[in-house]
């Protein structure tokens, strides 16, 4: 994991808190960051085999000229490595190609939907495309800047619930945060579903597990730690269903201030152990 994280600058306030969620991610994870700033509003996204074009709204070209010192002023004071990305080709003249080798991307809730819907705890349709689509996880950050000090793993069962666990295995490795799983539904079913996915006995031992009483799951967000980055699956069926289409996933993310990653089923961290 040493590819850059993709950041997609708004030179606006919250754009600013976006920045600076990155800038904390990559520093706890070690990563280079790859900051794209807009020339049009709206951009492609080659993936194999999709094809998805983001449109952005008209905040993400305010005040060009500002907008690099804003960059290099945020990160220089966070001390994060950064490159602005150059689109690999055009496929319009106002529709550049980006590229897509990154380790993550970090994508505001909203994106290129009407911004009013953040608040009733809507995902931008073109951020759930991408997450269905890309072949690294998304990371959406808090609307204001939040630093996280622990990992707060979703498992319901599923592969990508398990892609989930992995890559917050990996990050506990890197840089040593707290890492707390979180299921409803009975231990030993789930348990099964770990060995099926290839975690070993002494790894399902060694977690710290909580149970959530069943029912619906935003009646039991409060259980999830304040600081905790949570890391769920997009999709997949298991007692947390954590399905970017369905309720689940929207009740998480409205009901909590926390930032998430989200691990697609094209991810790497789900298709490298399926093809294993």
């Amino acid at each position: 994991m040493n590819k850059p994280v993709l950041h997609i600058f708004r030179n606006t306030p919250f754009g600013r808190e976006t920045l600076l969620q990155s800038a904390y991610f990559c520093r706890r994870l070690q990563l280079p960051l790859s900051v794209y700033l807009p020339q049009y509003e709206r951009f492609l996204f080659y993936f194999d085999p999709d094809v998805v074009q983001v449109d952005l709204d008209a905040s993400y070209l305010v005040d060009p000229e500002s907008a690099e010192d804003h960059i290099r002023e945020i990160l220089a004071f966070h001390q994060v490595d950064y490159q602005l990305v150059e689109p690999k080709g055009k496929s319009a003249s106002d529709l550049p190609d980006l590229p897509t080798h990154f380790s993550f991307m970090t994508c505001p809730r909203s994106m290129s939907d009407d911004t009013r819907k953040i608040a009733l705890g809507h995902i931008g349709s073109k951020v759930r495309r991408i997450v269905q689509a890309a072949a690294f996880p998304i990371y959406l950050p808090a609307p204001v800047f939040k630093p996280w000090t622990r990992l707060s793993v979703l498992y319901g069962g599923s592969d990508n619930a398990a892609g989930a666990l992995r890559l917050a295995l990996e990050i506990n490795r890197i840089c040593n945060a707290p890492l707390q799983l979180f299921s409803q539904g009975g231990r030993s079913e789930l348990e099964q579903c770990l060995h099926q996915q290839g975690f070993t006995t002494g790894q399902i031992q060694s977690f710290d597990w909580q149970f959530l009483e069943a029912g619906d799951i935003s009646h039991q967000l409060y259980a999830l730690p304040h600081d905790g980055l949570v890391m769920l699956g997009a999709y997949g069926k298991g007692r947390v269903r954590a399905t970017l289409f369905g309720s689940t996933m929207e009740k998480v993310q409205s009901g909590l201030p926390n930032s998430l990653m989200v691990v697609g089923p094209h991810s790497h961290w789900v298709t490298d152990h399926l093809k294993a």
